[in-house]
């Protein structure tokens, strides 16, 4: 239900005498004259209208060992490594979230260009940005759209949410993530609105993606429909372990070139590579090796992370990497 201004302004009202001035219900019954059930509806419905935002900061542990580690056998220039625990899969990634949300802050400043990817690692991060206000921030959507079914960790809508946290302005690219062949994709990509967007690329001082893997039980471009089997089999055939903007790498950071990667809309690796800060966030086993590709690529060069894929990752380099192929036969085990 849609409220109007001086609704809205009721809820506001209320929220700020509870929440900023640590009146009792009663105290603000007195001053409003409404009883004080009345007064606990209308906070209920501030917070359910979203006037009223609660966020629980859980301390962060991080683990240090590990974090000296992979910075310096990945030769990254920052490395955070979340403690987990028991956490769950999904309970883990919204922890993440918030760590990666802590880093991405420590960086920031006015006149700023940010660039985003897509994905659930992204999305949490974006949804824990403290609410701040800076001069001349800017988000761009780095990767086209998946239009998943979804459409809260998609690029479109993650540019949008970031740049409203940060009080920024914000450019979307109006593309799908896959076209139908490279005649379209640089058809496409030289169309004056797709250009506009394109440009920005360029000024990004601050990228923020996801490490995406291609085990089919973990793949999100495949989980999203995007991909079919067939064509994630033909990346892995081809040597892929995972990707960054959808730019597929190999386990010693070659770039993946197979008709289906020069279809893909948005920014290229060289383009990437110069952006200053380049923060990835990956988390669980399945993130290991294609963290280690991801930096060895140079498409990140800091990383946000747990510690079970960090002691996986730190096992394989320590063990020696696994050719693609056994990587690969793993996987059909």
């Amino acid at each position: 239900m849609l409220l109007n201004a001086d609704r809205l302004d009721l809820l506001a009202r209320i929220a700020e005498m509870y929440y900023e001035s640590n009146l009792t219900q009663d105290q603000i019954a007195k001053i409003t004259g409404y009883s004080r059930s009345m007064v606990s509806r209308l906070l209920t419905e501030a917070r359910r209208q979203g006037v009223v935002e609660i966020r629980i900061n859980h301390p962060m542990q991080r683990r240090r060992d590990l974090e000296q580690a992979l910075q310096a056998r990945l030769g990254l220039d920052e490395v955070w490594v979340m403690v987990r625990g028991t956490l769950a899969h999904n309970e883990m990634l919204r922890r993440l979230g918030i760590l990666a949300a802590r880093f991405l802050e420590a960086h920031l400043h006015d006149y700023m260009t940010l660039g985003t990817s897509w994905g659930t690692a992204v999305y949490e991060t974006v949804n824990a940005l403290q609410q701040r206000s800076f001069r001349g921030i800017r988000v761009v959507q780095m990767i086209g759209a998946l239009g998943t079914p979804n459409p809260d960790i998609d690029g479109p809508e993650l540019a949008r949410r970031m740049a409203r946290a940060l009080t920024g302005q914000y450019a979307t690219l109006p593309v799908p993530l896959i076209v139908d062949s490279e005649a379209t994709r640089k058809a496409l990509m030289q169309a004056p609105h797709i250009q506009r967007v394109v440009q920005y690329f360029h000024h990004i001082d601050l990228a923020l993606v996801g490490v995406g893997t291609v085990e089919p039980e973990y793949a999100s471009l495949l989980r999203a429909g995007y991909l079919t089997t067939e064509q994630l089999e033909d990346l892995r055939t081809a040597g892929a372990v995972g990707d960054v903007c959808a730019i597929h790498i190999t386990l010693d950071g070659t770039l993946v070139d197979t008709p289906l990667t020069r279809c893909i809309m948005g920014i290229d690796a060289a383009t990437l590579r110069k952006v200053p800060i380049r923060i990835g966030v990956a988390g669980g086993q399945a993130k290991a090796l294609p963290i280690i590709a991801a930096s060895r690529s140079g498409l990140i060069n800091r990383l946000v992370t747990d510690e079970v894929a960090a002691t996986f990752a730190l096992r394989a380099l320590e063990e020696g990497l696994p050719s693609y192929d056994d990587t690969t036969n793993s996987n059909h085990r």
